[in-house]
């Protein structure tokens, strides 16, 4: 009778362990499907620290960008006094005026590069940047290429690589001959010449 009843009982065995299989199944992928899920959410918070703490950097870094912008009108005006100086001084007084000015205009330089403001300076002959330039004049020039720095009216600031006032410069004209070339030539299948005759 025994053997009767396990018989019996063996296809709700086997149904009963094809079911706990499906079930084992199911918690395996929905563990597999959360482990992935807390790993995403991990990443991205990783990911939300970190860009919080680059932009505080650069808040901390650019704060003092607009300060330093408005000490720049000081460095110009410094920076013009020393140049209206004669080149003989007399006056004991004057001189020592002069030595006074020179002093401020280094010590606000010493101040600007020891907060990260670099001056932009470009020298004669070097290539025209927009991204630190800034072109108020153009003149024809044979010293130096054309779309090349000529002169610098005034200089530019960056601050920690961010150009907070381009440099004013004069730039050398490109050759007009090289830009009036294509409409000097007499080829007529280039448009060289007319027909007038109708």
């Amino acid at each position: 009778m025994s053997e009767d009843h396990n018989e019996q009982d063996a296809p709700f065995a086997n149904d009963a362990i094809d079911t706990l299989n499906a079930a084992l199944e199911q918690l395996q992928a929905e563990n597999t499907a959360l482990k992935e899920q807390a790993l995403r959410y991990a990443a991205e918070a990783e990911n939300v620290k970190r860009r919080a703490e680059r932009e505080m950097n650069d808040a901390r870094a650019f704060a003092i960008q607009r300060f330093s912008r408005d000490l720049l009108g000081v460095a110009d005006v410094l920076q013009r006094a020393l140049q209206a100086v004669p080149a003989q001084i007399e006056d004991p007084a004057f001189k020592n005026f002069v030595s006074g000015i020179e002093m401020t205009e280094k010590e606000l330089a010493g101040a600007f590069e020891k907060n990260g403001v670099k001056k932009i300076a470009p020298l004669k002959g070097d290539k025209f940047d927009p991204n630190f330039h800034q072109a108020v004049m153009e003149q024809p020039s044979t010293e130096v290429e054309g779309g090349s720095v000529l002169m610098v009216m005034q200089a530019g600031y960056e601050l920690f690589g961010r150009t907070i006032r381009p440099a004013m410069v004069v730039t050398a004209a490109k050759s007009a001959s090289a830009a009036n070339g294509a409409y000097n030539g007499g080829d007529s299948a280039s448009g060289g010449t007319i027909n007038t005759q109708a």
